[in-house]
């Protein structure tokens, strides 16, 4: 009977068994996984940040909340008063113009509404002008609609851009930061 040592190849079959397959792990793969690491770091911690350090407070908020909460009193019945403008829709130009304007006219009484008593905070004082301002370009734009439609010209609406964005969202977007989404500007309808 044949011992392992005296078979044919003798521990060079069993040599040959141990080399066969994946050779030893070298560190190659070191590097890739540091890398894999500091690369889930990364990521961890941006949406730590993201979620939990980041301020979250909206840009245009004022502090004057019993201003906004004036604002909103003030805009509700307008926005009612436009909405029920909406139901006489007309279909000659001239009618549609009649509406524009009318709408448009009430927004112009309610900015004087607002304007009347200004934010106490500082941050307010500064920002709410240019709102009003916007406001105001947004109402010209209207005006000038209706004098388009008065003409013939059944156009669609185009409205002032600033900085490349249409000032009915810088208008919305302050009115929403600051809860008062009765002050948004008319988007469909009378306009």
């Amino acid at each position: 009977m044949a011992t392992p040592d005296s078979a044919p190849g003798g521990n060079h079959a069993l040599e040959r068994q141990a080399t066969y397959g994946p050779g030893p792990r070298t560190g190659g793969s070191k590097p890739l996984r540091l890398l894999f690491l500091l690369g889930a770091a990364i990521f961890v911690a941006f949406w730590f940040w993201a979620l939990f350090l980041i301020d979250k407070t909206a840009v245009n908020k004022i502090e004057d909340r019993a201003w906004a909460a004036r604002a909103e009193a003030i805009c509700e019945p307008v926005k009612l008063q436009i909405r029920r403008l909406d139901l006489e829709t007309a279909a000659e130009l001239e009618g549609r113009a009649d509406l524009v304007v009318e709408s448009t006219d009430l927004l112009s009484v309610m900015l004087g509404d607002l304007e009347a008593v200004e934010p106490t905070d500082a941050k307010g004082r500064a920002i709410v002008p240019d709102w009003i301002t916007d406001y105001r370009t947004l109402l010209q734009d209207r005006y000038n609609y209706a004098d388009r439609l008065r003409s013939g010209q059944n156009v669609p609406f185009t409205e002032t851009g600033v900085q490349g964005v249409p000032i009915t969202e810088r208008i919305e977007t302050f009115a929403g930061d600051n809860e008062m989404p009765s002050c948004a500007p008319p988007r469909s309808g009378v306009l």
